[in-house]
């Protein structure tokens, strides 16, 4: 299906954004799931997992711990998740998720983005009936055959599996992300979990043909990996 070297693409230049950014995403996440159970990642599997996509990101063990720490003493924000979805340059769409503890400040602020960029935020469905909101799970040590023996063994259903080279790319419904990486792993605990997410990837890509059309994505594009407010965003524009 030809998405697995977009998906690891944002991996990627995630992992090369501004260290306080991921920083302060995974903080929150930490935090966030240290609060919503025990905050023991030993009895925490949620806390575990998120703990785990952290370390994968290089944030250290320091910040990690002051979030759990700082859920433990009860003391921290009331983060609430909210999504928006607008319209960028040539009718580029854009999917933005926050967690925020003000979200007066947080949609004055995202509305400000799209106009700035001659864009505008849409109604709840206005972009992401363009996308496919995907489980996503990209290993390598085990090819695409074996993780489809792997799943039926399971009795663990899936959309779709690709291999590119030494990767092989699982997409499955967003609820699943932790059934199916819990299956391949009880069964081949030594392969390696490249990227394990939930992500929205778009149907179909569009390309900016002018310079004024590039200018405007990359200033809203500017604004968004800023924000501290923001802790991811989708888009279609093939880069």
């Amino acid at each position: 299906m030809g998405r697995a070297h977009e998906v690891r693409k944002k991996a990627m230049a995630a992992t090369n954004a501004a260290k306080t950014k991921v920083y302060a995403k995974y903080g929150k996440e930490v935090y966030l799931a240290a609060r919503s159970g025990v905050p023991d990642p030993n009895m925490n599997d949620g806390l575990r997992r998120v703990i785990e996509r952290a370390k994968r990101a290089q944030v250290p063990s320091d910040v990690i711990k002051r979030n759990i720490d700082k859920a433990k003493s009860g003391t921290g924000e009331n983060y609430e998740a909210i999504m928006y979805e607008g319209f960028g340059p040539s009718n580029s769409s854009f999917v933005v998720e926050c967690l925020t503890d003000n979200i007066n400040r947080t949609v004055s602020n995202i509305r400000s983005y799209f106009t700035k960029a001659h864009g505008k935020l849409g109604v709840t469905g206005s972009a992401t009936f363009g996308y496919n909101h995907y489980a996503v799970i990209t290993l390598s040590g085990l090819n695409a055959e074996a993780v489809l023996e792997t799943l039926l063994m399971g009795d663990v259903d899936i959309i779709d599996v690709e291999e590119d080279g030494e990767f092989t790319t699982i997409y499955a419904a967003p609820h699943k992300l932790d059934l199916v990486k819990d299956t391949i792993l009880a069964s081949h605990p030594n392969i390696n979990i490249e990227e394990d997410e939930v992500t929205w990837i778009p149907n179909e890509y569009i390309s900016l043909t002018t310079q004024e059309d590039l200018d405007l994505f990359n200033r809203l594009v500017g604004f968004l990996q800023e924000d501290d407010d923001v802790q991811d965003f989708y888009h279609n524009v093939q880069e």
